[in-house]
């Protein structure tokens, strides 16, 4: 019963939240390119970036979000789909340097004609288009987590032996983007980027139309999440999460469903990385350390996993504090992280969002006493 009115819930609270991030997407970019730096109104350069990060970030914690609060895959390997993203970004901002690099090589990045490389790779060619780049976005993430899923999900792989391999095959990966070898810059990764689609990254207009991108692609994330969840294909995840046995007796195939919306987080997630790179100007193998997937579990836990609206509230405000606490008392950023996902794990166990969205339930409960009868019932459905 609780379940059923967080999801109506969830429901009537999707426009407002669809409509705050649109008006935001245009509203921050307009007071940055239309007012003078003098006006209180005004957004710098550097705001908007920031707040575009954490856009990105919001939409990453949506694609967890989709795999662990709907279907019960507690992935923690997204911060590979997220790097696979960016890489494939940054590959297409090293190829628009073309001359301009610090070795005026118009075919080798820098880091290779440091390294002495001959030639290009031949998994660099395409990259110099941005529709070839923008299709490896969705198509590297999505083959990596086709593969990790066809073989864990149909060895019906499950719990945390699950969340184990997805997190090996990050820590794999981020041991390989780390050797000069592999033909992706190395412990360095991949920077100095001059021009996206032609536009000078550093230009106020361009990020302005990056942050509107982000913006944009967060809410149409929201939408696709929504749809899926509220569909009959949401009802059957649902069901995988809280009785997988009794689903598969059934008759449902849910390596299947498994499949398919873990591959669908994966190139949500990979999005998310193509459009943070120009925006924070940098991609190398720290984004696949296994901490950072760890932590994109903690935003989607203290918003409230299960809600699509929490894990995005809940990346935008862990990252703030992290942004604060940085700066202020560095030191203690991680205790504070750890203290957080104990205090939400013991007092909040649905979040912020989900705890919200059950108080006029509980309420309605303690008003209308449960017959004797049906007390068994209700503590069943909850």
């Amino acid at each position: 019963m609780i379940a059923a009115s967080l999801l109506a819930g969830s429901e009537r609270r999707a426009w407002p939240f669809l409509a705050i991030i649109l008006t935001l997407g245009i509203a921050i970019p307009l007071l940055h390119l239309v007012l003078p730096p003098t006006s209180p109104l005004y957004v710098s350069s550097y705001i908007v970036a920031l707040i575009g990060k954490y856009l990105c970030y919001a939409l990453l914690a949506l694609a967890v979000d989709l795999v662990w609060g709907y279907c019960g895959i507690l992935s923690l390997g997204h911060g590979a789909f997220f790097a696979l993203g960016g890489y494939a970004m940054g590959m297409y901002l090293m190829r628009q340097i073309g001359s301009r690099g610090v070795y005026g090589n118009a075919e080798l990045p820098d880091f290779m004609v440091f390294l002495n490389w001959q030639e290009l790779p031949w998994y660099w060619y395409g990259f110099d288009r941005f529709w070839f780049a923008a299709l490896m976005v969705v198509v590297v993430p999505g083959t990596l987590a086709f593969l990790v899923g066809w073989f864990a999900f149909r060895s019906r792989v499950t719990g945390v032996y699950l969340s184990i391999i997805t997190q090996a095959v990050t820590f794999a990966l981020m041991l390989a983007f780390f050797r000069n070898d592999m033909g992706f810059g190395g412990n360095n990764g991949m920077t100095d980027f001059k021009d996206i689609l032609g536009f000078n990254v550093q230009a106020g207009g361009t990020r302005a139309a990056l942050f509107f991108a982000s913006a944009a692609m967060l809410a149409l994330g929201f939408l696709v999440a929504h749809a899926v969840v509220n569909s009959r294909l949401g009802k059957v995840l649902v069901a995988v999460r809280d009785a997988e046995s009794r689903a598969r007796f059934l008759g449902y195939r849910v390596e299947n469903y498994k499949l398919f919306v873990f591959v669908l987080s994966a190139c949500m997630a990979g999005i998310a990385g193509a459009l943070y790179v120009p925006q924070v100007g940098i991609i190398n193998p720290s984004e696949f350390a296994p901490a950072n997937s760890i932590e994109v579990v903690i935003w989607v836990a203290v918003g409230g996993r299960g809600t699509l609206i929490g894990p995005a509230i809940g990346a935008v405000l862990v990252n703030f504090a992290k942004s604060y606490l940085t700066g202020a008392i560095p030191e203690a950023w991680l205790f504070a992280l750890g203290g957080l996902f104990i205090a939400v794990t013991l007092f909040l166990p649905r979040g912020i969002v989900g705890t919200i969205a059950a108080l006029p339930l509980r309420r309605r409960v303690i008003a209308k006493p449960i017959e004797p009868g049906a007390a068994a019932t209700a503590r069943a459905a909850e």
